[in-house]
């Protein structure tokens, strides 16, 4: 079965619930169950781009599974989810656990892990870009994996998994740097991998120093660390190096909600960009950073929406009003 997907993302599904303690460690509050998941936000981020059948993820559905979170995935579009049932396990769990500024993160059950193998024969099989957040090794498994699939050579979009973002980690990642298209850590991540000090605020000196060091250890084109409220550091082997501003500011801060997702929202976005942009990277982020504006505007994913004449909004705004301004204004 040949994919018509432009992106799909192998990264998880979860159920995200949530906990916020002092300094004393009493919890104060505890909020309800949310969608959750890099690869979902990834999804969302391109969804923002494409259309529904051209975007897809696997999400593997527990027998516990919440009808309304079901219900809620199928308003973006019923074409993007791949519904695996898991008849014999619980879907997905994680708490994220809040103290002060600092944030944790523990899986309550076991992980169902997402391979390439498990896109074949299925609406997923072979898409055009394949996004994946893991540890090197696995990322290196995957994409052995995507080799033995015959006809298929898809634009790779790697997001190194937080915790495996440690200097012991570099040789792994050596090893998977010239098969990866786009590397995407973000900026603390990076400074991590490569042992370069991290101060408060992260600086502009320091992301830039890393990039090269990324091309330097063999990355195969493209580097682009996200930097928070300092925006995206595009860096290619070709064309150099460029900074692109986050669409909210420091002045919008009313706007900014909760960065969950943001990251990966980012990288769905730019997917999407890829694709719509022709293959021009500069390009794309762009779309990347207009999908990461949405997601930050709240907790959990935005609202979408489709007007009388057929007009679609998220969050009550429109994508392309916002790629239009972002562009103009970096021509200011």
């Amino acid at each position: 079965m040949t994919s018509t997907k432009t992106f799909v993302t192998l990264g998880m599904f979860i159920i995200d619930e949530f906990s916020y303690t002092n300094f004393e460690g009493e919890t104060t509050k505890a909020s309800k169950s949310e969608i959750g998941g890099g690869g979902t936000y990834a999804a969302i981020g391109a969804r923002i781009w494409l259309f529904p059948d051209q975007v897809g993820m696997v999400v593997d559905k527990g027998y516990d599974f919440p009808s309304k979170i079901e219900s809620k995935l199928k308003t973006y579009g019923e074409e993007m989810w791949f519904f695996r049932p898991q008849n014999e396990a619980p879907t997905t769990r994680a708490l994220n656990l809040y103290t002060g500024d600092h944030r944790g993160f523990e899986y309550l059950t076991p992980r169902i892990r997402i391979t390439p193998r498990d896109l074949s024969n299925t609406k997923l099989d072979r898409p055009k870009m394949l996004h994946f957040i893991c540890s090197p090794a696995r990322a290196f498994a995957i994409l052995s994996e995507a080799k033995e699939q015959e006809e298929w050579s898809p634009i790779t979009i790697y997001e190194p998994i937080p915790d495996r973002c440690v200097p012991e980690e570099l040789p792994a990642l050596n090893r998977v740097l010239p098969l990866i298209d786009i590397l995407s850590p973000n900026a603390e991540e990076a400074l991590s991998l490569l042992s370069i000090p991290i101060v408060q605020p992260v600086l502009k000196s320091s992301v830039e120093e890393a990039a090269n060091r990324f091309l330097q250890l063999g990355a195969k084109d493209v580097v682009i660390i996200r930097s928070g409220e300092l925006g995206a550091y595009v860096l290619t082997r070709r064309a150099g190096g460029k900074w692109f501003d986050p669409f909210w500011t420091k002045a919008d801060t009313s706007k900014i909600r909760d960065v969950t997702g943001a990251g990966n929202s980012f990288l769905g976005g730019l997917s999407a960009g890829l694709h719509l942009a022709n293959g021009d990277v500069y390009e794309a982020v762009f779309y990347a950073t207009v999908s990461a504006s949405f997601v930050i505007e709240q907790s959990g994913l935005p609202a979408f929406t489709t007007g009388a004449n057929g007009s679609v909004q998220w969050n009550n705004d429109s994508p392309l009003r916002r790629l239009e301004a972002l562009k103009s204004r970096r021509k200011d």
